[in-house]
């Protein structure tokens, strides 16, 4: 997190996951990212089978569900 907005400003197009660093990268990598992206992950990454963060988002949904339902007593 940065305290100063010029700082991240300065800095929040920098880095992000594109298809072109995508094709750099390691067939066997993965990325994951706790969403929403936020200009941080271009939406050209979305189909490549690398891409976790929207699986990572199903399986958190599952964990929370089983969390309330242990916790509810419906487990």
């Amino acid at each position: 997190r940065f305290t100063d907005l010029a700082e991240y400003d300065l800095v929040k197009d920098r880095y992000v996951v594109d298809p072109d660093l995508m094709a750099r990268a390691k067939e066997r990598m993965i990325v994951m990212h706790p969403l929403p992206r936020v200009n941080e992950i271009s939406y050209a990454v979305d189909n490549d089978p690398r891409a976790a963060y929207f699986r990572q988002m199903r399986n958190g949904m599952y964990i929370r569900m089983a969390l309330l339902a242990a916790v509810l007593g419906k487990a």
